[in-house]
């Protein structure tokens, strides 16, 4: 075994000196690194939106301000059962929205009914914030400038119209 030389600064000169600091047994045990814990990212399963024009329900209420949950491989087939969605298939999304939609505003129960009622924009709206939150995972869509054709990004739930 080869023994290593002192130097003058009374360490050892065949670099054994870095291997302790580095890590081995003999090292300060609070000059280690220590790596932080993995962030836990938790899954964002609801998204608040807001309606163009808001679901007017039997007295009058206007109802704009809605939440709706990611949809599950069991809320897209339930719905192929529906004897209303096998006559007249555009009728998929009714079922499938009132399924999604937790909340709007003070309605008490979210059903068929009611998103047969909502306003064609405001259906429109729905479908595209569905397929946005379940296809894409988020609530921004690309858009165009009509005036000055610059592409950027707004978002969709949640904000009012007109704001970015």
């Amino acid at each position: 075994m080869r023994r290593g030389s002192a130097t003058r600064s009374g360490g050892i000169a065949d670099g054994s000196e870095a291997a302790l600091s580095a890590g081995s047994a003999f090292a300060d045990p609070a000059a280690q690194a220590v790596e932080p814990a993995p962030v836990r990212r938790q899954l964002r399963t609801e998204f608040a939106f807001e309606l163009p024009r808001g679901y007017v329900d039997e007295s009058g209420t206007v109802h704009r301000e809605g939440v709706m949950r990611l949809a599950t491989a069991r809320d897209e087939l339930i719905p192929l059962r529906d004897v209303r969605v096998q006559e007249n298939p555009a009728y998929l999304s009714v079922v499938l929205l009132a399924r999604v939609i937790t909340r709007l505003g003070t309605v008490p129960h979210i059903h068929d009914g009611v998103v047969e009622n909502m306003f064609a924009s405001d259906l429109a709206f729905l479908q595209d914030f569905y397929r946005q939150i379940n296809a894409e995972g988020h609530t921004r869509a690309g858009v165009t400038c009509p005036h000055c054709e610059q592409p950027f990004e707004v978002e969709l739930g949640g904000s009012r119209l007109g704001e970015s």
